[in-house]
């Protein structure tokens, strides 16, 4: 599906039916940073959505929410906004529409403490009352479409996704995602794809399932399970931005070529230069280690010794970076590990 058939579906029935399921990156945050999205929408997501972003800090004008939720070269531009308050929400929404947002998704799903703590992510689905209010709060503040993202509940004795999702539709939102965990579970256990059908079956609205999908054979099992529109990647797709593609096109019936090396190492090469660009050296740099670890990871065992793996998460220089890093994929003793899953049939 391409971006603008992802909008389509959106905002209306009729789109819905004119494409094959979506493959979403999903919002992670620290980490969905603009170049990033920009890779994995290169190579054919779906559409891609920013990390989350603190409703009341853009509000206020504050500049790492702002970067946050840039967006220059992604279409659609989607931008994930989390809060507790009214009225910082729909500003916020205003303010990401002026700036060229495509589309508002609302964080009800994030399970970290940092953020439940404040009565927001996850901690909403505890309040759905208070939850529908944020929802109307933002759809009536913006004209463009607005998804809302949650988890099957706060745990598994409130297992209230659906009726969220009710809500939702009857507040004029235009999608849905759902982890498919509990707050409570976290990243534990395995995501619960056929407990996502009850929201599916709740609602007209277009239901993107997420959890666990980590390849085209997860995502064909996680749809056939849910019976959702599309899926959503998450944790797979860091240090694998053309996994998301990969997904997508096989979702459409199209045969994907393995992905070389070489292509695998200018991923990574315009992702960390482009994070060096983003946030200038000193921050880009300690922003990009943890990007820097999973490119080492898909690069494959033993790709790095120890020794230049250590360097390469660790160093203060970008050349040293990018030098380690063109030798993780293409160095001739990492070279069979880098090429090897890169079918469209590849596992995270």
């Amino acid at each position: 599906m391409s971006p603008d058939h992802y909008l389509s579906a959106l905002r209306s029935e009729e789109g819905r039916r004119a494409g094959p399921p979506p493959a979403l990156l999903a919002p992670l945050s620290g980490v969905t940073d603009l170049h990033m999205r920009r890779i994995a929408q290169a190579f054919g997501a779906s559409a891609v959505v920013s990390e989350m972003v603190a409703a009341a800090e853009l509000a206020r004008g504050d500049a790492e929410s702002q970067v946050r939720a840039e967006g220059q070269g992604v279409s659609p531009h989607v931008v994930q906004l989390a809060g507790c308050a009214e009225a910082p929400m729909a500003e916020a929404a205003r303010i990401a529409v002026a700036n060229g947002a495509d589309a508002i998704d609302i964080n009800m799903g994030c399970p970290a403490k940092t953020v439940t703590g404040g009565a927001a992510g996850s901690a909403l689905m505890r309040d759905l009352d208070h939850a529908a209010r944020l929802l109307a709060a933002v759809r009536d503040a913006v004209a463009v479409p607005v998804t809302v993202k949650m988890r099957l509940g706060w745990d598994h004795a409130s297992l209230n996704a659906p009726e969220l999702a009710r809500r939702a539709e009857a507040l004029g939102l235009n999608g849905i995602t759902v982890h498919g965990r509990t707050r409570q579970q976290f990243y534990k256990g395995n995501a619960d794809w056929s407990a996502i059908r009850a929201v599916v079956e709740a609602t007209r609205l277009p239901v993107i399932a997420n959890g666990d999908v980590t390849g085209l054979e997860e995502a064909r099992a996680c749809l056939t399970a849910s019976g959702a529109a599309g899926v959503m990647v998450g944790r797979a797709a860091v240090g694998r931005p053309w996994l998301v593609g990969a997904i997508a096109a096989g979702l459409a019936g199209r045969t994907v070529a393995p992905l070389s090396a070489g292509a695998r190492a200018a991923a990574a090469t315009e992702h960390y230069e482009g994070l060096i660009a983003l946030y200038g050296p000193a921050m880009g740099v300690r922003h990009a280690r943890k990007h820097l670890a999973a490119y080492a990871d898909a690069a494959g065992p033993g790709a790095l010794n120890p020794a230049d793996r250590r360097r390469l998460v660790t160093t203060s220089e970008p050349a040293e970076a990018l030098t380690l890093l063109q030798k993780a994929f293409l160095d001739p003793a990492g070279l069979e590990e880098a090429s090897a899953g890169t079918t469209i049939d590849e596992a995270a």
